[in-house]
């Protein structure tokens, strides 16, 4: 009986009969928690004699090798996220002229800059500090990465991990919007965009849906009066099909509304859309759009695996959600192959299958899976990515009809899809499911309607959708309104015309004869900075 109650036993025994208390989206209190716990066991343990000191010494490593892992796996999946740059930065010079290729480029790396810095300064405070204050509407400290708790020697950097997972996100949601705007844009209109969306906009919907204090958010530990549950559950957006692509969606659809379509797309003012030129788009734009899709749905496992946030005792949850992201962007992409195919119709006599269609349906599978991987069955993943082909395919055709230019189909893929994946949670995720990701004492009422819950997920996700659009529409109308009131917003018609790269950044565009390279030059020329 001497060991009976050792540390490691008791920790275990205290994490499977709380495992609710555990797992907590972006709130770094769980290793202050389980630590906490296992130290007093611990001590109980030694002054009762069950244990001798270097049974005590053992399991304490044993605790720091656990959550040293779970911060190796943040910073392994903000890595992965993080790589989602490229991919994105593939996807957009896979589709512009090639005389704003470098244009398009700062753009995705400056997103990943500008989110860093403010994602430091004011973005990681709004979305994880403490929302307590403001009713869960936005967090009021850890501005700055000053935090009590940043560097805690008992922490071993988990909450480190957890702000870089955190800023590959925030990276990712410019980045969409910068796609949709590309090629008219004026390099000043992006970098208050970017310094907004990044700084304040997003963060603000991340500590609604992720902070365990926020007003939507399911990650809370009890529902009480202080801090009530959204209906009793709150929304089920695992990884931020609301969260993060919802919102760059609805920035990209106004910021493109409000710059108007490329003179290419809309020769007239108020005229109808026509088809870009068979050579608009680069030669090799096939090959980089490619590698940027294959790219995305690499860097996808990173967003929504790992979106477990600790992998000690979670493995199961990470596999799984893995296994559905797979099958959904699998189905959403051949069946956008062929759909898309007959919806285009014959040409020549003859059915064509289009490179863009199986590429963007990937997309689309893949963003209206990410609010429920880890709650469904591989079953409802395939119905999902199946349905999110019908909704890309049908948001296509309804910005045409409306008029707006997307370069890379962006808001069709997250906004459209990302809004269908919110509701797709509320009705397929099973209690089972439920109660290991999130938690097991309200699983038989929040699970999805199709599995016997009572509609409160499907309900909480109907409201987290129309605050989405409402928040991040009204603050994108009124930066990119006011921009384009200020004349700020749209480059001029000869700068469009000529391309951004050499009014903007000096680059002359093509190949000289006799060099292997493109030759810069500086030229003085109209910039619309």
């Amino acid at each position: 009986t001497r060991h009976l109650l050792t540390p490691t036993r008791a920790c275990s025994v205290w994490n499977r009969q709380n495992s609710g208390l555990l797992l907590q989206k972006g709130h770094p209190s769980k290793h202050r928690t389980l630590l906490s716990a296992a130290v007093d066991t611990m001590e109980t343990s030694r002054q009762l004699g069950f244990t001798d000191e270097a049974t005590i010494g053992s399991d304490a490593a044993f605790i720091g090798l656990q959550s040293d892992l779970d911060t190796m796996w943040l910073c392994f999946g903000a890595i992965l996220v993080f790589f989602m740059q490229t991919g994105f930065a593939m996807l957009e010079v896979g589709n512009v002229n090639r005389k704003n290729t470098s244009n398009a480029l700062i753009k995705n790396l400056l997103d990943a800059l500008i989110g860093s810095l403010m994602w430091w300064i004011t973005g990681f405070g709004i979305a994880m500090g403490s929302a307590r204050k403001t009713h869960g509407f936005m967090g009021t400290d850890s501005f700055g990465l000053i935090y009590d708790h940043f560097g805690e020697n008992g922490d071993h950097g988990y909450k480190y991990g957890m702000w870089m997972f955190q800023w590959a996100f925030a990276a990712t949601t410019a980045t969409i919007t910068s796609g949709a705007v590309a090629e008219r844009c004026t390099f000043t209109a992006y970098m208050v965009y970017s310094v907004m969306l990044t700084g304040l906009i997003y963060p603000t919907v991340v500590c609604w849906g992720w902070n365990t204090e926020g007003w939507a958010s399911a990650w809370k530990s009890a529902d009480t009066d202080k801090n009530p549950l959204l209906f009793g559950c709150g929304v089920i957006d695992f990884a931020g099909s609301g969260v993060v692509h919802m919102s760059g969606g609805v920035a990209a659809f106004c910021g493109s509304y409000f710059l108007g379509a490329r003179k290419a797309r809309q020769p007239h003012p108020a005229g109808p859309f026509v088809e870009l030129p068979s050579d608009y788009a680069p030669e090799y734009g096939p090959i980089f759009c490619t590698l940027g899709t294959l790219i995305l749905w690499m860097g996808w496992y990173g967003f929504n695996g790992v979106s477990t946030l600790y992998i000690v005792n979670y493995g199961l949850v990470a596999a799984k959600t893995m296994v559905t992201t797979t099958i959904a962007a699998g189905t959403g992409a051949v069946t956008t192959l062929f759909v898309g195919s007959l919806m285009d119709g014959k040409t020549d006599g003859q059915y064509t299958l289009k490179l863009g269609n199986v590429q963007n349906g990937l997309l689309g599978g893949l963003v209206a899976v990410t609010a429920s991987c880890s709650v469904i069955e591989p079953y409802a993943a395939f119905v999902i990515g199946f349905l999110s082909c019908f909704v890309y395919l049908g948001a296509v055709k309804t910005l045409d009809a409306l008029r707006v230019d997307d370069v890379v189909l962006a808001i069709p893929v997250h906004l459209f899809c990302g809004c269908f994946g919110v509701i797709m949670a509320g009705l397929f995720a099973t209690k089972e499911n439920y109660a290991n990701a999130y938690y097991s004492d309200r699983a038989d009422d929040c699970a999805g309607v199709f599995y016997g819950g009572n509609g409160s997920s499907l309900a909480a996700g109907g409201v987290f959708i129309l605050s989405i659009i409402a928040w991040v529409g009204a603050w994108s109308c009124v930066v990119f309104g006011g921009l384009r009131n200020m004349g700020l917003l749209r480059v001029e018609e000869h700068v469009e015309e000529e391309g951004m790269d050499k009014s903007e950044h000096g680059v002359t565009t093509g190949y000289q004869p006799g060099n292997t390279g493109v030759e810069l030059a500086a030229v003085d020329d109209g910039s619309s900075l």
